[in-house]
This record gives C-alpha cells, sequence and structure tokens, in this order.
C-alpha cells in the first residue's frame, strides 16, 4: 500500500470544500461534534495567532472523494466560527491578538502599524480585516489515505481516534506550567509512590498532582480556596511562591519517616490533602514527628468512630451533604481534626470566642479584662491597619487562628507605647507561619520585636 501523500490548504478553501461535500464530515462511524466552547475559542485563537494545528487526516475514494477520518471536530469548530455566527466566548484566556493594521494616508501610500485587538465575545464578521485574512490564508495541513471505500475509513477511524482524552485533573495541569515540573517530582518522593492508598489507576488519571495543588492550596492559600481544579492550578500558578513546595516537601520526607502500614490508608483520594495540611499545622507545635504517627493510629482505631463535630457528627459524616472540596466542609474536617489533635498532644488551645480573646490578652499582658475589654474595637481596627500595611494577603500570619497573639501584639504596643509597623514588614517577610498555641506565639512575636526594638535603639544611638 502506497504511502499516503501530503497536501495543504488555505483554511478558506478547506472549509469551502468540507461546505461543499468535496471533504467530507459525515462518515457512518464518525463521532458526533463533541467540543465545548472552551475547545473552540482556543482552537480559533491558535489559527489567529498562527501557531500549529496537527494535520487532518483524509481518506480519498477511488471518485476522488475525500472523507474526514481524523480532524472532524477541529473541521465542524472552524466551520462555525467563519459561517455560523459562533460568537468567542468570555471565558477565552489570551484573548487578545496582535496583528499589523494596515494604514492608507491621502496619498493612498500604505504603511502598517503593530495593533492588538481582543477577540473576546466577537464572531467571524467583527474582525479586523487584517485578522480575516489572518484566518481565512491559515495553511492546513492534510494527510490523504488514497484508494479508500468505507471499510478502510473505518479503519482508519478507529486507528486515529484509538486514544483516551485528558480527564479533569489531567486538564487542570497543564494551567500550572510554572510549578509543573517540581509537582513532578514530589509525584516521585517516596511518600507518593509508598505511604498512602492510592491504586495506580488514580496515579496514571493524575490524582497525585490534583491531591499536591490541592494541599499547597489549603496549607497556604485556604482564604482563596478553589474547590475546581482547574481554578486552583490557575491561581497557584500566578500566587504559589516556590518556598510553599520547599516546605511542603520537607514535610513529605519527614512522613515518610513515620507512616506505617498500619494509618497510610488514611492518605487516600478523597482526604490526603486535609491530614497533609493537618501535618503541617503540627509541625508548628515543636512537637516529635512520632507523635503525629501516633495520632493517626489513635485516629483511626477510635476517634474515627466519635462524633465531636459541632454538629454531632463523626468525621466520615461531615461531608454528607456537601462536596468533599467545599470550603466549609474542609474547615470543618480540619477544626475536628486538629481539636482531637492538640486534645490528644494534651497542648492547650483555646477555641477564642470574641469573649476569650480579651481574657488571653489579659492575662498575657498581666491586664484587667474590663480594660482590654474597652478598647478592643480600636485594637481590632489597628490591626486590620498593619495587616493591610504590611502582610501579604496570601500570609498564614493573617490565618483567623492567628488573630489572638497578634491581637495582644496590637494591646502590647498601646501598652508601652512602641510602634510596631516597621518590625511587622520586616517579621512578615521573613516568617509566613505560626504556633498554634497562641501563648507560645505571642511570647515569640514579642522576643522577635525587643530584639528589634533594641537593635535600631542602639543604631539611633550609634549615629
Amino acid at each position: 500500500m502506497a504511502r499516503p501523500r501530503k497536501k495543504t490548504y488555505t483554511l478558506d478553501m478547506y472549509l469551502k470544500k468540507n461546505s461543499r461535500g468535496e471533504i467530507d464530515n459525515k462518515a457512518d462511524v464518525q463521532r458526533n461534534f463533541v467540543w465545548t466552547n472552551e475547545q473552540i475559542n482556543e482552537l480559533i485563537a491558535t489559527v489567529l495567532t498562527d501557531d500549529y494545528i496537527p494535520p487532518i487526516i483524509l481518506g480519498e475514494e477511488e471518485n476522488s472523494k475525500l472523507h474526514i477520518v481524523d480532524g472532524g471536530c477541529r473541521t465542524a469548530a472552524l466551520r462555525k466560527f467563519r459561517e455560523m455566527n459562533y460568537k468567542i466566548t468570555s471565558s477565552i484566556e489570551n484573548s487578545l491578538i496582535s496583528y499589523k493594521r494596515k494604514i492608507v494616508d491621502g496619498t493612498g501610500d500604505v504603511t502598517y502599524e503593530d495593533a492588538v485587538f481582543d477577540i473576546k465575545n466577537k464572531t467571524y464578521e467583527k474582525l479586523p480585516e487584517e485578522l480575516k485574512d489572518k484566518f481565512d490564508e491559515y495553511q492546513i495541513e492534510t494527510v490523504i489515505h488514497e484508494n479508500c471505500n468505507s471499510y478502510t475509513i473505518s479503519k482508519y477511524i478507529k486507528r486515529y481516534n484509538n486514544h483516551v482524552a485528558m480527564n479533569t485533573d489531567q486538564r487542570a495541569f497543564t494551567y500550572i506550567d510554572k510549578f509543573a515540573g517540581r509537582i513532578r517530582k514530589i509525584v516521585d518522593s517516596k511518600f507518593f509512590v509508598e505511604c498512602n492508598c492510592y491504586s495506580e489507576k488514580d496515579k496514571i488519571k493524575g490524582a497525585v498532582e490534583r491531591i499536591i495543588i490541592e494541599s499547597i492550596m489549603c496549607i497556604n492559600h485556604f482564604d482563596n480556596w478553589k474547590n475546581q481544579a482547574k481554578a486552583a492550578s490557575k491561581y497557584l500558578n500566578e500566587n504559589a511562591a516556590a518556598e510553599e513546595f520547599d516546605v511542603f516537601e520537607n514535610n513529605l520526607h519527614r512522613l515518610e519517616n513515620i507512616i506505617t502500614d498500619d494509618i497510610k490508608g488514611i492518605f487516600n483520594k478523597k482526604n490526603s490533602f486535609v491530614f497533609l495540611t493537618l501535618f503541617d499545622r503540627f509541625t508548628k507545635l515543636g512537637v516529635g514527628d512520632n507523635e503525629f504517627a501516633y495520632f493517626l493510629r489513635e485516629f483511626s482505631k477510635s476517634f474515627r468512630k466519635t462524633k465531636r463535630n459541632k454538629n454531632e457528627l463523626l468525621f466520615d459524616e461531615i461531608d454528607k451533604d456537601l462536596s468533599t472540596k467545599d470550603k466549609q466542609v474542609i474547615t470543618d474536617k480540619l477544626e475536628m481534626l486538629e481539636e482531637l489533635m492538640m486534645e490528644y498532644l494534651k497542648i492547650e488551645n483555646s477555641d477564642f470566642s470574641i469573649n476569650g480573646i480579651e481574657t488571653f490578652i489579659a492575662n498575657n499582658l498581666n491586664m484587667d479584662t474590663g480594660i482590654v475589654l474597652k478598647d478592643m474595637d480600636l485594637y481590632n481596627d489597628s490591626l486590620d491597619a498593619l495587616l493591610e500595611k504590611a502582610v501579604k494577603v496570601d500570609s498564614q500570619l493573617r490565618n483567623r487562628e492567628n488573630r489572638p497573639s497578634l491581637l495582644a501584639m496590637i494591646v502590647y504596643s498601646y501598652k508601652d507605647d512602641k510602634d510596631l509597623d516597621d518590625w511587622m514588614i520586616t517579621y512578615a517577610r521573613d516568617n509566613n507561619t505560626y504556633f498554634i498555641d497562641q501563648k507560645k506565639n505571642f511570647l515569640h512575636m514579642k522576643k522577635d520585636f525587643e530584639r528589634y526594638y533594641r537593635k535600631n535603639l542602639l543604631t539611633a544611638k550609634l549615629r
């Protein structure tokens, strides 16, 4: 059998031949059009930026009629835009298309200038003439199998379409290109190879990459939590820092040394990111890592069967009415786990209610609770202003659980008439985490501030 021949058409000519039936897109076994608007948008943008589209495969009968073997959806999508008034949707990414705009002056002389056109919500007819030409003149490659009949065309359709399309997780991963190499490296770590209960099918389908993305998001950016994999990937690509992956990878190495077969089932496809977030919080306690394994063992044996949630639910009942990726579900799971963990470790971690914060501040600064309570509005406003000025929005220092010790620092600054602004900028730059034990965290910040204050005071005296 002869090798297939190649033929290149302008896109305008190719689509005309298709609309006239000379290149047929109706083979009996060809699947129906299944593309989403997102896929159509991307294909149109590819043409307008003159990027690469793989060749369309054709089968040629003896009478010279051509049938599309592979590329039917591409063809239908391009015709929708060129001939059927398809409007590019507002969800398109990278909608600004650069081109050379023709300028004709009063004497008829032609010059060209750089221009940009936003194709969002535009049909073909709304394009500038230059981009219409660019679309019509795009070179579409085809590969033609000769001497075909209905049987061989069906055979080729099966051959060229014998592949598995990207699933949601795999496609989402394409939106985190900035950290993709780092994530692939983490996927190969001992933890994700041995210390979990993921199936090989899960790993092939991109579940591990998704778990890593969810974990980084939950640990470092929970205020901006995205429950869709694509949205989370896009957010981290723009907002994550390499240091977050450094800390996460170090956490995994620590877990590799303590996770045994009897507890690795806790790290399943559904809840891994929750327990990885819990371990990140555990690392701030200054407790030996084996204690975390002991806690997981006790959780597996007894705590998991105990109703401790505020709604009197078991851990595995928290997500019974909502998605496992719902922000409130994750919050409730982590609150329950952290309460159990702190109780097991015998570490005090009071649930600071609105009234409890004043007592915490008064006890740590040797003040009367009533005096603290009287000025709490001032302290809260001052803290919010300081955070806005000095601390990045995605810093863990802003977490709700850390507010009692931060408010204590504000009260301390008023009590001793010392300005925190410059110190907080430096502290937030060098620290993105905090101790869960708020007394310990307050004392740590207070000690750091006093060291900073003495240093600056000495510098001022030497001038």
